[in-house]
């Protein structure tokens, strides 16, 4: 899966002289939490919730609300967004996305192709993309097995055996543990004791068999 199939395209944009007063307004009217900064058509920087939080005088200050309000006036989003923004390219794959975020720390990506930005990803749109890739939303049945020898042509085999009973599978998932693979397989029938009997008849060791919920 790649960048592309989860980003989010229809974006919503500031200037470097936008007014942090306006950047606010756009975020609470369209629900989001951070906006691309756009100049000449290039994304010179990134403006979220945090640094506008930052930018705010301080409830300990001096200053009378005149004044507070005279300088946010005054204060426009090049004054405080995010300057070195990562990015990333539509055709890169979901993971690398996860990878950049994780070492950096950030939430967010905009997605760059050929230097114009054509969408961006967050955190959220990586929660929804593993709860698809993993069919939470399917329903059905989810069957965990217990693989101690990891031999070619297992998954194969499994599938063999559900496809022969007439068991459509969903999803699968493999998970290489230190003493064992778990294969996680979802399918479309809620048929979960018969499922769970067919697999351990067939010598597989069954971990978890339950109906997902919708």
């Amino acid at each position: 899966m790649s960048v592309k199939d989860f980003m989010t395209e229809k974006l919503v944009t500031v200037t470097p002289d936008t007014k942090i007063f306006d950047a606010v307004d756009l975020m609470k009217k369209h629900d989001i939490h951070r906006l691309p900064v756009i100049d000449n058509g290039q994304v010179a920087g990134l403006i979220t919730e945090g640094t506008i939080q930052e930018a705010l005088p301080s409830k300990a200050t001096s200053l009378s609300v005149h004044e507070v309000n005279y300088l946010l006036n005054k204060t426009v989003v090049a004054d405080v967004m995010i300057k070195d923004v990562k990015t990333i390219s539509p055709n890169a794959e979901l993971e690398d996305a996860i990878y950049l975020m994780r070492q950096n720390k950030i939430n967010v990506l905009p997605v760059l192709e050929k230097e114009q930005l054509v969408g961006i990803i967050t955190n959220n749109d990586i929660f929804d993309a593993f709860l698809k890739l993993t069919g939470y939303h399917e329903g059905g049945t989810r069957i965990q097995l217990k693989i101690l020898e990891d031999k070619k042509g297992v998954l194969a085999r499994v599938a063999k055996i559900l496809a022969d009973h007439d068991f459509s599978i969903l999803t699968v998932i493999v998970d290489h543990q230190s003493t064992a693979t778990i294969l996680e397989i979802q399918l479309a029938s809620k048929q979960v004791e018969e499922i769970k009997q067919l697999l351990t008849d067939n010598g597989y060791e069954v971990v978890r068999a339950a109906t997902t919920q919708v």
